[in-house]
C-alpha cells in the first residue's frame, strides 16, 4: 500500500496529462494517496488527481486517463 505519492507517481500522472494537452499548472496532486484514487475538476478549473494507494500506478493511470477524458 502506497503511503506517500512520490516522483514515480507524479511523473506517471504528468506523462498522461502532458499527452492530453493539460498544462501542469492546472494539475493538483495531493501527496496523500487514497483508495480508491480519484480525478475531479475543481471549481477553480484545475484538475485534482488523487493517486490510488492500492493499485500500482502503472495500472491506475489508464483509469485516471479515462476519468480525465470524461471531465475535459
Amino acid at each position: 500500500m502506497l503511503k506517500v505519492v512520490g516522483m514515480k507517481q507524479i511523473n506517471a500522472v504528468f506523462e498522461i496529462t502532458d499527452r492530453l494537452g493539460i498544462n501542469r499548472e492546472w494539475i493538483e496532486i495531493p501527496l496523500g494517496p487514497e483508495s480508491p484514487g480519484s480525478v475531479k475538476k475543481l471549481p477553480n478549473g484545475k484538475y485534482e488527481i488523487i493517486v490510488d494507494a492500492e493499485v500500482p500506478i502503472e495500472q491506475w493511470v489508464s483509469t485516471m486517463e479515462a476519468e480525465l477524458k470524461k471531465i475535459m
